[in-house]
């Protein structure tokens, strides 16, 4: 990212190396995590993907995706209505990686749906749950894995600047708490890809008409 955003302008073959290699990293990870989860036997409940419940799953899925991708919408039709210096860094950052024309879209909805899954099960899966296992026998564990696993996504995104650390560390937050509270992980899942898509491809849908 540090090599890509120092360009002045970045090219179609430079988003497009952005979004696969992101894609296979992400993959690499999440397959290196289940190589080790089977091998300590941590099962697919104590990581919020065993299926149960699927009524309650199905609603808090479509609400919670719902808020979060209609909220983004708002902000980013607001943002859009400013003057560019007045957007921010962030947004900046935003408007330079977002994809243009039919490839980079499809590849940057792949790459969405990849950080909604891979994301999503390496933090609220695999990270809360080693952060529960580490304290559970001296604090309330659940509040403390939250916390930790929602500042450890956040730092993942230092290069957003600290808009972005603050952004993501609250958004961590809701889905540590959704995670918590239905114990799954999808309804996060499904936001998380919803909310890239949203600024992926709706941003520069607003940008273009700009």
């Amino acid at each position: 990212m540090k090599r890509l955003l120092s360009k002045a302008e970045l090219t179609t073959a430079d988003r497009v190396s952005l979004y696969k290699s992101t894609i296979f990293f992400q993959w690499l990870i999440v397959g290196i995590v289940v190589w080790r989860c089977v091998a300590r036997g941590v099962g697919p409940d104590e990581l919020g993907i065993a299926v149960s419940d699927p009524w309650r799953i199905t609603w808090t899925t479509i609400a919670l995706a719902g808020f979060l991708c209609v909220n983004q919408i708002i902000g980013l039709r607001r943002i859009t209505r400013m003057p560019e210096d007045k957007r921010g860094s962030l947004f900046a950052i935003t408007e330079r990686i977002m994809p243009r024309g039919t490839r980079e879209t499809i590849l940057f909805a792949a790459l969405a749906c990849t950080a909604g899954i891979s994301e999503e099960f390496l933090y609220r899966g695999f990270a809360f749950m080693a952060f529960v296992r580490v304290f559970v026998n001296f604090v309330p564990p659940n509040a403390v894995a939250a916390i930790l696993s929602s500042a450890w996504f956040s730092l993942a995104h230092f290069y957003q600047g600290r808009r972005g650390i603050i952004t993501t560390f609250v958004v961590g937050m809701i889905f540590a708490l959704f995670r918590i509270w239905t114990g799954r992980l999808i309804p996060a899942i499904v936001s998380h890809a919803g909310i890239d898509l949203v600024v992926g491809i709706y941003a520069a849908k607003l940008l273009r008409k700009a």
